[in-house]
């Protein structure tokens, strides 16, 4: 029988040691590849720029950049490879994700949408428990948005040229004043969707659920009263929209569905289909339609079968 001795302790840990450093370090370093993936590019010199800062302001705490097998969420349209990161020196995969993983993060918004970000967190997110970086300067602040816009790689590049071309036509359908940035704006929902109508009834109890998901997600941009000019407003171009002005424009309940549900790209206006369920978004959908539009087609012709839980 073995006596725990100094010594037999001493070489068992170092034997323990040795086991953990082969399978946590050893094991993943010897399968991984320097292959370059196929979305893999070098970085430009001004994303080389905002990746320091990044690094530097401590982003890698809070954010991942790897997505695994098991995730669904943010960026999850494409597992992580480790040909993703041959340039990456040191490799910035975080283990945290007290904020989202950003391992796909460029393109998903426009860059106006990170500058108000950037500035205060709560402008566009207002539970957003991120630091503000209002302290680094707006010449900063672009160098860390064109690092963020460059993760995801030639995918990102894709996604932001996406960007791009929308954000154009969207400031010219605004320029061209209310009536034809409301007609442009519907025209890009289904027919089927201008067609449907909110299948909710307008209840006490569905407005109130509706009102905390539009100040949890959607007053830091469209201001507490639905004018569009919400704190995050000075920053986005074209503006947040004000949707006071909807009402007799044949706006339905299917509308504000689609637009909520897939957001429109080249805007400020993200996408909430992998934020919220489909209850939310239609009250928070009628809530806007009651309260701000002053004007809503809730639980009308089509109705279906009511739902289990309705009155």
């Amino acid at each position: 029988m073995m006596k725990m001795t100094p010594k037999a302790i001493f070489i068992g840990s170092l034997i323990i040691l040795a086991a953990v450093v082969f399978v946590v370090v050893y094991m993943p370093w010897s399968t991984m590849d320097d292959t370059p993936s196929e979305i893999f590019r070098s970085r430009s010199k001004i994303e080389a720029q905002g990746r320091k800062l990044y690094k530097a302001n401590g982003c890698v705490y809070c954010h991942s950049q790897s997505i695994r097998t098991i995730d669904w969420g943010l960026g999850a349209h494409r597992i992580a490879q480790s040909g993703d990161y041959v340039e990456d020196r040191p490799i910035l995969l975080g283990s945290a994700r007290t904020g989202p993983d950003l391992s796909q993060q460029g393109g998903e918004h426009p860059d106006d949408w990170h500058m108000a970000h950037f500035f205060n967190p709560r402008f566009t997110s207002p539970y957003s428990i991120m630091p503000t970086f209002s302290f680094l300067g707006m010449d900063n602040i672009t160098l860390l948005t064109h690092y963020i816009q460059s993760l995801g790689l030639k995918e990102a590049d894709v996604r932001m040229e996406r960007q791009r071309y929308w954000k154009q036509k969207a400031i010219e359908a605004y320029e061209s004043g209310p009536e034809e940035n409301i007609k442009w704006l519907h025209n890009h929902v289904p027919q089927p969707w201008r067609e449907l109508p909110n299948p909710y009834p307008t209840s006490e109890a569905g407005l109130a659920r509706g009102h905390k998901v539009y100040q949890d997600f959607c007053a830091g941009c469209h201001s507490p009263i639905g004018d569009g000019m919400g704190p995050a407003q000075p920053w986005i171009y074209p503006p947040p929209f004000n949707f006071t002005i909807l009402k007799d424009r044949e706006i339905s309940g299917g509308i504000l569905y689609y637009q909520i549900m897939n957001g429109i790209t080249g805007t400020a206006m993200p996408y909430f289909k992998k934020h919220l369920e489909s209850e939310k978004i239609w009250e928070v959908g009628n809530f806007v339609a009651v309260y701000f539009i002053n004007q809503s087609d809730a639980n009308t012709e089509p109705r279906g079968i009511d739902a289990s839980w309705e009155p």
